[in-house]
């Protein structure tokens, strides 16, 4: 894409590119290995070639920031009860027919831009907002990936934890770099066929799970996986079954599965909503392959929103939307009736932030 690329502060040089015989510029980044000549810009627009390079042109420039309950990116082990400093940039590396926050990821207008934040500035914000973690999402940072790094290094310098919301669509050297930066991540399982990537994502399942696998084998990250189960594409019982008995085989029965309600939006206006009992059909056949922490989304669903032990059946964690109603863990996280370990990143006592959801602004932290 032919759009000038402008020169000032939030555009910087990228490292994970090389160049080819015919004069273009791979970009390496994500399996999409967009080829470039001199500036055009990457299908994620936010990543393209000035002086024969690849760099990020919206460094330091944000979409808007909000505190979110943790559960809402969602994150049930991780920190439960606290609030999250949220927040996105521009673009995606995906075309997502059905994306919901399409005017986020979708936009090809830098003035989509509004919010302005050093590292530095939004490390500050979230230790002052009261919040435990900062999350890049709204769009996916891998395709901000240098300016994620650098606000989950000044995150740290200030006892901030860090999470990457993302489809997981990254290659294996960047990979690296990009997690040993975060605590937790939700990984979008889109779908577990080929075809639903292909032709309503623009993206390859092998990638994600290819990520899924890294994530649980080679580091420290908690993280969750969420499907967005749309009917009529990715609902069905076989293709929900064959999902989750790769993820307990492959990651284990304790990596906590989100199946969120689809809602008609962007490209998918001709599908109906899904159904509250599809989420719960896809609930049980989960829970029937071997996974032990399941969970309904974007319905109201007390039962499949909240955690239940895994070995007594003791409710340890109760969800009401996004309002706990009940905590019955030690200060150890283990289960109240019968000390079982419940799998996560817990503190002694939960937060208790509730479902507020708050815009803020960044410019009454700068330095």
């Amino acid at each position: 894409m032919d759009v000038p690329i402008p020169r000032d502060p939030s555009v910087v040089a990228t490292k994970y590119w090389h160049a080819l015989d015919d004069g273009r510029v791979q970009c390496d980044l994500c399996p999409r290995f967009c080829k470039l000549r001199e500036g055009q810009r990457g299908l994620c627009f936010v990543r393209g070639r000035q002086d024969d390079r690849i760099v990020l042109a919206t460094y330091g420039r944000s979409s808007g920031f909000c505190v979110d309950p943790i559960e809402k990116k969602p994150l049930n082990h991780f920190l439960p009860g606290t609030p999250v400093l949220s927040f996105g940039t521009a673009g995606c590396n995906l075309f997502c027919k059905f994306c919901q926050n399409w005017d986020i990821s979708k936009s090809r207008e830098i003035d989509t831009l509004a919010d302005q934040a050093s590292p530095e500035t939004i490390a500050r914000a979230a230790e002052g907002l009261g919040c435990r973690s900062v999350a890049f999402t709204y769009n996916d940072p891998v395709i901000f990936m240098e300016y994620a790094l650098d606000v989950a290094a000044a995150c740290r310098a200030q006892g901030v934890k860090t999470v990457a919301v993302t489809a997981g669509e990254i290659c294996p050297e960047p990979r690296r770099e990009f997690y040993a930066g975060m605590d937790a991540a939700n990984v979008d399982l889109k779908a577990f066929t080929d075809r639903f990537y292909r032709n309503v994502c623009g993206g390859e399942l092998e990638t994600v799970l290819e990520t899924l696998v890294y994530l649980k084998h080679e580091t420290d990250v908690w993280f969750e996986i969420t499907t967005l189960l749309i009917p009529g594409e990715n609902d069905s019982d076989s293709e929900i079954g064959e999902m989750t008995r790769w993820v307990a085989h492959e990651l284990g029965p304790d990596v906590p599965h989100h199946f969120t309600a689809f809602h008609p939006d962007f490209k998918m206006m001709d599908r109906p909503p899904t159904p509250p009992a599809t989420l719960a059909r896809a609930r049980e056949i989960a829970l029937a392959n071997g996974l032990r922490y399941v969970y309904t989304g974007n319905v109201h669903d007390q039962k499949g929103g909240s955690t239940y032990c895994h070995a007594c059946g003791a409710l340890v964690i109760g969800r009401d939307w996004y309002v706990m109603t009940a905590w019955n863990l030690d200060d150890e996280g283990r289960c109240a009736e019968c000390s079982t370990l419940l799998p996560g990143r817990f503190e002694a006592t939960p937060g208790s932030w509730g479902a507020k959801r708050q815009p803020v602004r960044l410019k009454d932290w700068a330095a």
